[in-house]
């Protein structure tokens, strides 16, 4: 039987079935509110065990599948972003990576590279390394590395670093262009040594320059051979380059100081809440005592540099010349995991001889500090720096220096931004000058690579005509033009930029490159100028 109903009591069945269901969803939330209720895991906000028991409830009831090593690894981020700046979580890759860049050898094929047109180019060669043995060369062009094409694709350039480094023994092909020719090389990896000295050689008859890039495993004695050498020349005065020069081991640091000071000065004390502290006094053995000496700092100076640049300044032993460092007191220990990973734990705060903490303030904009020294004119003015009086400190013959915030030097080089004129902003732009000197090389190429002395890089670099060679080059490739007056003014500061980006191809490598650098380092020019001894200021 089929019943009939009119739309009255079709209306009224209608909304008794909403009515219904409406209740029903409101009684099924609850039990679900319940439910989730009663989910109550017992911890305390004390303990460490909280963040497993959360970890653990999520990993066995989130709606979708979790990856516990990615959420493991952003918890232990957050949780020591926390603490300061510097303390850090590193998986195991990223730890990896900062072992390698210290310990002073790594695995790989031996060569260093630049990228100034989107084709690697070979610079440098390590001796005695794989890519030697195989028969790279300098200025040879990388166009693939395995099966894979890295010129011409705009191939990310720490990408091409890891494709060429692997574990010793394994093998890689090489494929590069050398003039006209392509040739596949078959290279076996191996151990290749990281220097920290990036150039050591004489200014003039009595001075010498050291650049320290890191503080590695190896710093201590490459400096002490970098040294002797320089001294065996003659040198009675170093200027020792710490700019760009982030820091590293601490036991480095004090090696290096102990080179210079006397026995009994404190080089620095480490303070922490569960760690014993300790202060740390130079020897007495150190050979140069007596050498003259003027340390470069600058923003990027940070850590180790600035342990050592500390302990100078306030045993009045030399110098300091630039700008004022990083700012980071703080200690790192590293804690590692079996996985591999492990965390940088800052365990305590390290001070100069005069009692200066140099750590600068925690801030939400840490990391962006040097975009405010630039805004606030520090870079340009020593008066601007902002310097908190009630930190102030006396160095052993009784010099006012102040903790807080880095070292402040004792003859401050501002930031010269006057000689960038728009011709060499466009130029820098285009990397015109990077290409230029590859194409230098590749004109002189079996001229240059025999060049080992200083005096017949100049003379070689005078007779190719620098000046219309480069400005035919940028009109030609990048359609740049200097009027005659900005072409006046861009000149001095752009031709031994020049100089040095083509002397870096010779067989003096980085030390031509800075030593042809040089007529435009200011702060280079600032420490040859001024007083290296501290009772001459």
């Amino acid at each position: 039987m089929i019943l009939k109903m009119n739309n009255n009591s079709h209306n009224k069945t209608l909304v008794l079935a909403s009515l219904l269901g409406l209740i029903i969803g409101v009684l099924l939330s609850l039990i679900s509110m319940k439910v989730s209720y009663n989910n109550r895991i017992k911890a305390s906000a004390q303990s460490w065990s909280k963040l497993n028991l959360l970890l653990g409830a999520v990993q066995d009831n989130y709606v979708d599948s979790v990856d516990v090593s990615l959420l493991t690894d952003a918890a232990l981020s957050a949780a020591l972003a926390k603490l300061d700046p510097h303390s850090v979580y590193l998986p195991p890759a990223d730890l990896k990576e900062s072992v390698t860049a210290l310990e002073g050898n790594f695995d790989g094929i031996g060569i260093q590279f630049n990228v100034p047109n989107d084709t690697a180019i070979v610079l440098e060669v390590i001796a005695g390394g794989p890519s030697e043995k195989a028969g790279l060369q300098v200025g040879d062009r990388i166009l693939k590395v395995g099966e894979q094409d890295i010129a011409g694709v705009k191939f990310p350039q720490d990408s091409m670093v890891r494709r060429m480094k692997g574990p010793a023994g394994t093998r890689v092909g090489i494929l590069v262009q050398r003039g006209e020719e392509k040739i596949p090389f078959e290279i076996t990896r191996g151990k290749i040594p990281v220097h920290s000295v990036d150039a050591a050689f004489m200014i003039d008859d009595i001075t010498g320059y050291l650049r320290l890039s890191k503080f590695s495993r190896t710093t201590y004695s490459e400096v002490m051979k970098a040294v002797a050498e320089l001294y065996d020349k003659g040198m009675d005065h170093l200027i020792f380059d710490l700019r760009d020069n982030s820091g590293g081991y601490l036991d480095q640091a004090l090696s290096l100081s102990d080179m210079f000071l006397e026995q009994g000065d404190e080089i620095v004390s480490l303070k922490g809440r569960n760690r014993k502290s300790e202060v740390y006094k130079a020897d007495g053995k150190g050979l140069y005592q007596r050498l003259d000496l003027s340390v470069l700092i600058n923003e990027s100076s940070a850590s180790s540099s600035e342990i050592f640049a500390g302990a100078i300044q306030d045993n009045d032993r030399g110098v300091i010349v630039g700008r004022r460092s990083f700012g980071k007191g703080l200690v790192q220990e590293p804690f590692n995991l079996t996985d591999g990973s492990g965390i940088r734990l800052t365990v305590a705060r390290y001070y100069t001889p005069s009692g200066r903490c140099i750590q600068k303030p925690y801030s939400d904009d840490y990391g962006y500090d040097i975009y405010r020294r630039y805004a606030e004119g520090e870079m340009f003015d020593r008066d601007s720096i902002k310097i908190d009086s009630t930190k102030a400190f006396r160095t052993r013959a009784g010099r006012t220096v102040y903790g807080g915030g880095g070292i402040i030097p004792d003859i401050f080089v501002p930031l010269d931004t006057t000689k960038a004129t728009k011709y060499y902003i466009a130029c820098n732009k285009k990397a015109v000058q990077m290409r230029y000197a590859s194409s230098v090389f590749d004109r002189y190429r079996s001229r240059l690579t025999e060049i080992d002395d200083f005096a017949e890089l100049d003379r070689f670099l005078d007779s190719i005509d620098i000046p219309s060679g480069f400005r035919s080059f940028a009109r030609a490739t990048e359609g740049l033009v200097a009027g005659e007056g900005e072409w006046k003014e861009t000149e001095p500061y752009i031709i031994p930029q020049l100089r040095a980006l083509v002397g870096r191809y010779s067989k003096l490598g980085e030390n031509a490159f800075y030593k042809l650098y040089l007529p435009v380092d200011d702060v280079v020019q600032y420490a040859l100028k001024s007083p290296s001894k501290v009772k001459d200021l």
